[in-house]
Parts: structure tokens; C-alpha cells; sequence
């Protein structure tokens, strides 16, 4: 542990190495001198008064992971501070330090704050973290979902069992041939009939946590704007949400040169990926430039890219929070 009583000459700023049961508190003056580095219960108002002689005037910085958003949520609307998220990766790559410790973590968080080179991430209020909890759940009940489908293929693969020719898998015909006709051992059966009732439980969760979705954004301006657009579902409008929060905490709408980097969002990806396929098919405007771009001998998933790419800068310009609230 590392402290000093010297009050800080202007601002203080604070590295928070967040851990579940401590946080590391690292606080610096304007020079970079080292006022405190130690551990701290994982509370507010500890770390808060830890700090607090040191200066009134505190800006700190949190590497963004579970549970910090909470803390620094904390930290700003009662404890008064000035609070950035930073990017854990960026963060990662910076230290460029085999040896690491909290110790070492909390001061270069610091630093970095009180330099100005602290890559930032947006602290989302309350009701869009709460939001984004409810949208990748229902992700990962997908996920679950596609996870059991495999194994059931998997076994029929492993059985040799091929379904009569016509039968596209998991449609009622298929799985009413794969319940009750397909040629399958004793164990493979109980096997099998254990994931189609696991696939029934995962179905109602699905649908449970989609009419949760609609009943948690039915008075949200952003997603009634979304779902107004012909091609667009609950399940992209509110992954949109959550994961964009608002479009006008970006500075302009136009990409980065990358377009959709795959070091982006996956689950915003995925969705925007999926919604370029539908605007395709149901909007004459992004018909037309697929159109265009599949003559020019474009590969169909390049073609996709690029519409997302296009709408997603589009509704920057048209879903500013002044056109919703007109």
C-alpha cells in the first residue's frame, strides 16, 4: 500500500482496478505523483471517501467489465465524480507488461486519465444495460437453441439415418418423421427425445423473453421508430437499442474505411447483417443498390455488408433523439 497525506494541487485523478469483493484505488495529482495505491471494499461511498482527501475535484477512469458499469454508475450520480469507462483491450495492449498487478493496473489506469489518452468507452445509463441483459439472453437462448439442433444432427449422422427425400430439416414433417419413424437405436431415441424436450423448454423461454422485449420497449421512441420500417423486427430494433444506446453520442454517422470490422459488436453485427438481408427483399431503395452491386459481379455476402453499412449511416442521420421527440 502506497499513501500520503498531501492534498492533491487541483484535480485528483483515480485508476479503479475493479475486482468482485476489492477495488484498487490509485489516485495521482496534477504531476503524476503517486497520493494513494491500495485496496478498497468494493463500495462507493469507501472508495469515495478514500479519495476524498485528496480534493473534491476527482476524475477517474474503470477498465469497462461485469459489474463496473454499476460501480461507476455510482460513483458519478451520488458520489459526484467524473467517470470514464475505458476499453479493456486498448487498456490490455498499453500496459505491454508481462508482470501484471492490481497495483500496477489502478496506476496506469490513472495515468492514462490524467494524460488524456484513456481509451474510452460509453458508460450506458441504467435502462439500456438493463436492456442489453434482456437481448443477449434471449441471444444466448439462440444459442442454445442452435447448440442443441447440431447434436441432434450429429447423432443422426453418427446412426447413418438420412430423413425421406423432400423432408427439410426442422420443419413439422421432419420432426414429426424424426419422432416418431426414424430408424434410431434405444439409447440414441431416449437421447434424442431428451433434446427435443430440451428444444420445447427453449422455445417458450424464447418467446417469454421476446414478449418481455416488447413489453420493455413498447414506450421507447427509438424502437417504435425502428419497427415503423417495413423489414425490421422487434428482436433488431431492440438489439439496436441496446447496443447503440443513442445515435447522437457518435460525432458524425460516416464509417471508419473498415466498414463492419469484425473487432465491432458481434451481436450488432450479426443483427444488422440479418436486417440487410430483409431491407433486400422488402425495400425497393436497398433492393436497387444490391441490385447494382450483384451485376457488378459482387459476392452476395459483400453485397450484404454494404446495405447494413449504408442503413446503419442512414438512421444515424434520421433517428437523431430531435426527429424522434418531432
Amino acid at each position: 500500500m502506497r499513501t500520503t497525506t498531501r492534498k492533491a494541487d487541483g484535480p485528483v485523478f483515480v485508476g479503479l482496478d475493479y475486482h468482485t469483493a476489492s477495488v484498487q484505488v490509485c489516485a495521482l495529482d496534477r504531476a503524476g505523483t503517486v497520493l494513494l495505491n491500495q485496496a478498497c471494499a468494493n463500495d462507493w461511498q469507501v472508495i469515495r471517501d478514500t479519495v476524498a482527501r485528496f480534493g473534491r475535484d476527482v476524475r477517474a477512469a474503470i477498465e469497462a467489465c461485469s459489474g463496473a458499469a454499476d460501480l461507476a454508475e455510482e460513483l458519478v450520480s451520488q458520489g459526484g465524480w467524473s467517470v470514464d469507462l475505458a476499453h479493456p483491450g486498448y487498456v490490455a495492449r498499453m500496459k505491454g507488461n508481462p508482470d501484471k498487478t492490481d497495483f500496477s493496473d489502478a496506476r496506469l489506469l490513472a495515468d492514462l486519465e490524467r494524460v488524456g489518452y484513456l481509451p474510452k468507452v460509453w458508460l450506458a445509463p441504467v435502462e439500456v444495460r438493463e436492456l442489453r441483459r434482456l437481448v443477449r439472453y434471449r441471444q444466448q437462448l439462440v444459442g442454445e437453441r442452435r447448440n442443441v439442433k447440431l447434436r441432434i444432427g450429429a447423432l443422426l449422422r453418427d446412426n447413418r439415418v438420412t430423413p425421406p427425400e423432400g423432408l427439410n430439416p426442422w420443419t413439422v414433417a421432419w420432426v414429426t418423421w424424426l419422432t416418431r419413424a426414424a430408424a434410431l437405436s434405444e439409447q440414441t431415441r431416449w437421447v434424442i427425445d431428451r433434446h427435443l424436450t430440451r428444444l420445447r423448454t427453449v422455445a417458450a423461454e424464447i418467446k417469454a423473453a421476446e414478449e418481455r422485449l416488447a413489453r420493455g420497449t413498447a414506450d421507447d421512441p427509438l424502437v417504435q421508430a425502428l419497427l415503423a420500417m417495413r423489414g425490421i423486427g422487434l428482436v433488431t430494433a431492440a438489439t439496436i437499442r441496446a447496443e447503440i444506446g443513442r445515435f447522437d453520442r457518435f460525432r458524425t454517422g460516416k464509417p471508419a474505411d473498415a466498414g463492419l470490422i469484425k473487432a465491432g459488436n458481434p451481436q450488432l453485427r450479426a443483427v444488422l447483417i440479418e436486417a440487410a438481408h430483409r431491407l433486400i427483399r422488402y425495400d425497393e431503395r436497398w433492393k436497387e443498390l444490391a441490385t447494382g452491386m450483384k451485376k457488378r459481379g459482387k459476392a452476395g455476402s459483400l453485397v450484404a455488408a454494404a446495405v447494413a453499412n449504408r442503413w446503419i449511416r442512414w438512421l444515424f442521420h434520421q433517428l437523431q433523439p430531435a426527429r424522434l421527440a418531432a
